[in-house]
């Protein structure tokens, strides 16, 4: 792969063939960046991981620096494919100038299901966790001026994807810095609500992802820096509140604010404070 980078202008095809360099990569197939109707770099992807075809939005500081290596935060999104129904998390983070603001490259891949950031047991095509892992972060390490170790990648979320960002960095906590949730239902213990069950498919497999078994799993680990983020809330207080309690028995260091009740949605004021809490030192 050729990297050439003239302001915004990169070369970033990235193939990778199923059989070629390792048996276990996914086959994909990753085009140029296109700029949409909000500025942002577009890539398709083809993936063997998801249905169809998807994309990955990528928002660079506007002094990008080709030299410097930049801190990634992944803004994952709650709903399938370009729907919007909640709002646009890149373009929330665009208008309030976090890019700018604290020099992140800024990243909200797609998905062809309602994300909620799990391997379907059986369905090749429903494999989110291991296509944002294997897809999605070395593809933007590889074309953009990404660090390239665990603390240059942030995750955000809410609802879905803020249950997504907690158990991605549970999961794997020697991949990703900090995560932060913002009104999500974290102490789901079934998945029998919100469009889980299509994705989980099964009990045992949604307890791989269940948060409070993570959360135990990961104490030790998680009692020597402070690497989640819990605020505000829209619908989902008392998850919130349940989860406080159970990180404060665990010893599990964090950063918790109760509030303000905020409407349910990408753009209703939350996102800059997450991402603040995020990069603090």
């Amino acid at each position: 792969m050729t990297r050439t980078i003239r302001g915004c202008a990169f070369i970033t095809v990235f193939f990778a063939f199923l059989g070629s360099a390792a048996a276990s990569e996914p086959l994909q197939a990753i085009s140029k960046a296109s700029r949409d109707e909000n500025g942002f770099l577009v890539h398709t992807v083809k993936s063997s991981l998801q249905a169809g075809t998807v994309k990955i939005r990528v928002l660079l500081p506007d002094d990008l620096n080709s030299p410097k290596k930049y801190t990634v935060l992944y803004v994952l999104p709650v709903e399938a494919l370009d729907e919007n129904r909640w709002g646009n998390g890149l373009l929330e983070a665009k208008q309030k100038g976090l890019h700018n603001k604290y020099g992140l490259i800024c990243v909200a891949p797609t998905f062809s299901h309602l994300p909620w950031y799990a391997d379907h047991p059986t369905d090749k095509g429903i494999q989110q966790e291991t296509h944002l892992l294997k897809v999605v972060v070395p593809f933007i390490e590889r074309a953009y001026p990404a660090v390239s170790k665990r603390e240059g990648r942030l995750l955000v979320g809410f609802s879905k994807s803020g249950w997504g960002a907690w158990t991605l960095l549970l999961r794997h906590p020697d991949v990703f810095q900090k995560a932060a949730a913002w009104d999500a239902p974290l102490m789901k213990d079934a998945p029998n609500q919100f469009g889980m069950g299509p994705i989980f498919a099964s009990q045992e497999n949604f307890e791989r992802y269940e948060v409070t078994k993570l959360l135990a799993q990961r104490a030790d680990l998680l009692r020597k820096t402070e690497r989640l983020v819990l605020t505000g809330h829209g619908g989902f207080r008392e998850h919130h509140q349940q989860t406080h309690q159970l990180l404060e028995r665990l010893g599990i260091h964090h950063d918790y604010r109760d509030g303000p009740n905020r409407k349910h949605h990408w753009n209703s004021g939350w996102l800059e404070e997450a991402v603040g809490l995020l990069v603090e030192e």
